[in-house]
């Protein structure tokens, strides 16, 4: 049965969709009732499963982007280099941010079906989580829980949970720790639409305005598939 949220649950502007789980993490109650049990099995398995991020409001995501597009915070490159926004054409500076960042409203962060994870059970005390792709690339130090998801997904085993962001299409870049939920999250992306989008940037009460919204309007249609769709079959095992 498909869950309808309302335009600002959907956007994350309100999180009255979701349920408060430790370590000050959210979700809607049924995706966090099949962590749990995913929890359980990684736990059977040896792996200590742990989010490291669930739910993110549209204020959060706003200030991440933000923060990006006018050179606060870093932005970097496949190989991890920081690149220099300042000597990029504006287009393409939207689109070296896309490739790490949502746009605020966009992200699959806003639903309460998505996370990002990590096995805590390796991670050294001294340690700073980076969710990285050494960190889960073959030997990297979450590698071997990412293997058994793998062997959990294959098989049709990871309590509803797959990997939206697996493979490079040009967009997003590949995410090995962020899952979602499938059977919500799939009725979410269905929802967003380039109007409901423009909608929210236009009711943003937080006083900060949506940096690159020009940019970002002008190529709405062709973000949308390229950073926001995700690939088909992406939740069959």
């Amino acid at each position: 049965m498909t869950k309808q949220l309302r335009p600002e649950q959907l956007t994350g502007v309100d999180d009255s969709h979701l349920v408060a789980m430790p370590g000050d993490h959210a979700l809607q109650d049924e995706a966090a009732q099949a962590f749990y049990g995913l929890q359980q099995d990684a736990r059977s398995a040896g792996f200590e499963l742990a989010i490291a991020s669930s739910f993110r409001s549209y204020a959060r995501q706003l200030l991440i982007w933000n923060g990006k597009a006018s050179g606060v915070r870093p932005v970097h490159d496949d190989l991890g280099q920081p690149v220099v926004l300042a000597t990029l054409p504006v287009v393409q500076q939207l689109h070296a941010i896309l490739r790490y960042s949502a746009i605020p409203g966009t992200s699959r962060h806003h639903w309460g079906t998505d996370l990002d994870i990590y096995d805590a059970a390796v991670l050294p005390a001294d340690y700073q989580l980076q969710l990285s792709p050494p960190e889960v690339a073959p030997g990297g130090l979450f590698d071997a829980l990412h293997c058994w998801l793998d062997e959990r997904i294959a098989a049709g085993e990871s309590r509803g949970f797959y990997r939206p962001y697996a493979s490079d299409r040009g967009g997003v870049a590949p995410e090995r720790w962020h899952l979602s939920y499938a059977p919500l999250s799939t009725d979410c992306a269905a929802q967003l639409t380039g109007e409901l989008l423009k909608a929210c940037w236009d009711c943003d009460t937080s006083g900060a305005s949506l940096l690159l919204r020009r940019e970002i309007e002008a190529e709405l249609p062709s973000i949308l598939t390229r950073y926001v769709a995700v690939a088909e079959g992406w939740c069959v095992g």
